[in-house]
C-alpha cells in the first residue's frame, strides 16, 4: 500500500511568508532642498512610502512624489530634522494604508490615520485599505433618488439635497462655513459621519469638535485632522484618507456623509508639492497637478454599487470671487453649490446662505412638484426684492406700481424668517417643506 503523505500546515506557513521582511535595495540621500529629499539607489514608483533612517532617532516617513534623471524625489510625511547626506532610504513596497473598522468611530485622526487622542487605535476585526484609490465606475453607480435631510431649512426646502450628492458650500472667510458644517454633522439623516478639518488652524479642530459638532455628533463620526502646521504632503494625505475612510463604510451598505473644509486649503497643500518639486505655475500660482487631482478627489464621493456617500466640501472663495481658479474648477464637478454671503452675514442672518447664487442639480428629479413650483416662486419673488430693495428701503417705491413687487414685498417678512436658523435648532425636511410660506 501507498504510504500516506503527511498533512502541512499550509496556513502556518501563508503566516510566516506574509510576516517576512523582504529584502530591498537600499538608497541614500544625496541631498535635501527646501521640502524635497533627493535620494539615489532604490527602484520605487510613484506614492511609495519611504523610510529615512537617521541614527539615534525613529525613521523619518517619506513618498516618492518624481524623478529627476537618476534621482529619486521624496517629501516628508513628518520632520525633516536630523537628515544628513547618506542617511538610507528604504522602500516599503507600498503606498500608504488605513487602518478601518467601526472602532474609528468617536475618534480623532491626524493625515496619516494615527490617533490625535492619546488612546490606543487598534481592533481585531480591523482591515487595511489604501488612501490613495481610484474612484468607482460611473456604470456602477446608483442613480440619486431619495432626499438626503440636513435639518437645514434653508437648503432642504430651496437646495433640496440627494442621498449620494455632491456639493461645494462657498464662502469667504468668517461667514459661517464651519458652523453650517457642524449644523448638518449634527442634524443629517446619514449613519455615519466621515469630518475631514485640512488645513485649519489649531484651536478651530477643538472648537469645531467641542463646539459645533457636540458629544452627540462626535459619537457616530470620525475626525481627520491636519492642521496649517502640519508638512503640505500631510495635508493632502488628509482629504485622501478621509476619503477612503468614508469608501470603507459606503461598501458596508452604510449611507455616509462626507465634510471636508476645506478643499482650497487642500489644493494650496498640493501646490506646495508641486512647486518644489519643479512644476511650472499655471494659473494663479496653481500648479497643472492641483487641477488633476481636484477631480480624483471630489469623484471619490457620491452612490455605490451598494450605500452613498453624500459629500459636502467648503471652498474658501479668496476676495469673495468666486470666479477664481479653483472655486470655478470645483464648481464645475460637483452636483450643486451652496454660497455663503458676506452680506447676509453682517446682518446677522444666519445661516448666511444665498438661495439666488446657489443651486442643487438633482433637485428636480428629487421633490414633488408642489414643492419644486413653491421653491421657485420664492425664489423669483426674492429675486424681484432684491432689484426693488434700495427703492423700498427709502420709500421711494410705490405700492401697486408692480405687482411682482407688491407681493415680494408682503411675502419678505415671513421668507426671512424661514431661511433664519438658529445652529442649535433643529428641523427635519418634512417640517420644513411644510413651514415654506405661501407666495400668495
Amino acid at each position: 500500500m501507498q504510504a500516506s503523505l503527511p498533512q502541512i500546515d499550509l496556513e502556518r506557513w501563508r503566516r510566516r511568508v506574509r510576516a517576512a521582511r523582504l529584502l530591498r535595495p537600499t538608497g541614500q540621500v544625496v541631498r535635501v532642498i527646501g521640502l524635497t529629499v533627493e535620494a539615489r539607489g532604490i527602484a520605487a514608483r510613484i506614492g511609495e512610502i519611504c523610510d529615512i533612517h537617521v541614527p539615534g532617532e525613529a525613521p523619518v516617513v517619506a513618498e516618492v512624489v518624481g524623478f529627476r534623471e537618476d534621482v529619486t524625489l521624496l517629501m516628508p510625511l513628518g520632520e525633516l530634522r536630523g537628515i544628513y547626506p547618506g542617511c538610507s532610504v528604504v522602500p516599503r513596497g507600498r503606498g500608504l494604508m488605513v487602518a478601518v473598522g467601526d472602532h474609528l468611530l468617536g475618534r480623532v485622526l491626524d493625515g496619516l490615520g494615527r490617533p490625535m487622542d492619546g488612546r490606543e487605535l487598534s481592533s481585531p476585526d480591523q482591515s487595511y485599505v489604501p488612501v490613495d484609490s481610484s474612484p468607482p465606475s460611473p456604470l456602477s453607480r446608483q442613480r440619486i433618488a431619495q432626499v438626503f435631510s440636513t435639518g437645514v431649512r434653508a437648503i432642504d426646502a430651496f437646495l433640496t439635497c440627494g442621498r449620494g450628492q455632491r456639493l461645494g458650500i462657498f464662502a469667504g472667510s468668517g461667514v459661517g462655513k464651519s458652523t453650517l458644517l457642524g449644523m448638518v454633522a449634527r442634524y443629517s439623516s446619514a449613519d455615519v459621519n466621515v469630518i475631514a478639518l485640512v488645513g485649519e488652524r489649531g484651536r478651530e479642530v477643538r472648537d469645531f469638535i467641542e463646539g459645533d459638532l457636540g458629544p452627540g455628533g462626535l459619537a457616530r463620526s470620525v475626525v481627520v485632522a491636519a492642521t496649517s502646521d502640519r508638512p503640505a504632503l500631510v495635508r493632502v494625505k488628509a482629504a485622501f484618507l478621509a476619503s477612503a475612510i468614508a469608501e470603507y463604510f459606503r461598501d458596508r451598505g452604510k449611507d455616509v456623509l462626507l465634510l471636508m473644509d476645506s478643499v482650497t486649503r487642500f489644493a494650496m497643500a498640493q501646490r506646495e508639492v508641486g512647486l518644489a518639486i519643479g512644476e511650472p505655475p499655471a494659473t494663479r500660482g496653481y500648479t497643472p497637478s492641483v487641477f488633476a487631482l481636484l477631480p480624483r478627489l471630489l469623484e471619490r464621493s457620491g452612490m455605490g454599487a451598494v450605500g452613498s456617500i453624500t459629500a459636502f466640501y467648503t471652498v474658501l472663495v479668496e476676495g469673495d470671487d468666486l470666479n477664481e481658479p479653483i472655486t470655478d474648477a470645483v464648481r464645475g464637478i460637483l452636483d450643486g453649490h451652496i454660497v455663503l454671503t458676506r452680506e447676509l452675514a453682517a446682518r446677522n442672518h444666519y445661516p448666511a446662505i444665498d438661495v439666488l447664487q446657489s443651486v442643487s442639480r438633482v433637485m428636480p428629479e428629487l421633490v414633488s412638484a408642489e414643492h419644486l413650483a413653491r421653491a421657485s416662486r420664492l425664489r423669483d419673488l426674492l429675486a424681484a426684492y432684491r432689484q426693488a430693495e434700495d427703492l423700498i428701503n427709502i420709500g421711494a417705491y410705490v405700492a401697486g406700481s408692480n405687482p411682482r413687487v407688491d407681493a415680494a414685498v408682503r411675502v419678505y417678512p415671513d421668507l426671512m424668517r424661514f431661511l433664519r436658523q438658529d445652529m442649535h435648532e433643529h428641523s427635519s425636511f418634512e417640517e420644513a417643506v411644510k413651514a415654506l410660506p405661501d407666495p400668495g
